[in-house]
C-alpha cells in the first residue's frame, strides 16, 4: 500500500492553495502516484473515509479525470470498481492554470470598477 511522502504533501497542500478540496487533493495525490487503485486502496492511501473518496470521485469524474471500470469479484455481491487518472498529470496542472487565471482576471476586473465608484458615505475617510 502507498502513503504519502514528502512530496505528496506537498503537492497536496500546493492543490489547497488552489482551493481544492482537501478530499480531491488528497485523492489527486494517490492516484497520480499509481497505475490504479480501488476504493478500499484510495481510503487507506490517502486516508480519507469512504464518503469522503466518493465524493472526491464524483469531482474528478466531472472535471473528465477520471477513468473506472468494473471487475467481478469471486462469489456473490456487487463488482469492484478500479479507478486510475483519465490525463496526464501535466493536463490537470493546465486545467488549473487556466482556472486560476480567469478567476485572478474577474477579481481584477473587480477592483477596476470598485475604484471607479463614487462613495460618498466614504470619500472623507
Amino acid at each position: 500500500m502507498r502513503v504519502f511522502d514528502d512530496a505528496d504533501l506537498e503537492f497536496i497542500e500546493i492543490l489547497r492553495n488552489l482551493n481544492m478540496s482537501r478530499n480531491v487533493a488528497s485523492t489527486l495525490a494517490y492516484l497520480a502516484n499509481v497505475n490504479e487503485a480501488t476504493s478500499k486502496d484510495l481510503e487507506l492511501g490517502s486516508e480519507l473515509r469512504q464518503p469522503e473518496v466518493s465524493i472526491a470521485m464524483r469531482e474528478l469524474r466531472n472535471y473528465g479525470w477520471l477513468d473506472e471500470r468494473e471487475v467481478k469479484k469471486e462469489g456473490k455481491g456487487r463488482p469492484m470498481k478500479i479507478y486510475k487518472l483519465a490525463v496526464p498529470m501535466n493536463e490537470i496542472v493546465t486545467h488549473l492554470e487556466e482556472r486560476t487565471r480567469q478567476e485572478a482576471e474577474i477579481t481584477l476586473d473587480n477592483i477596476e470598477k470598485l475604484k471607479g465608484l463614487k462613495f460618498n458615505k466614504f470619500s472623507s475617510v
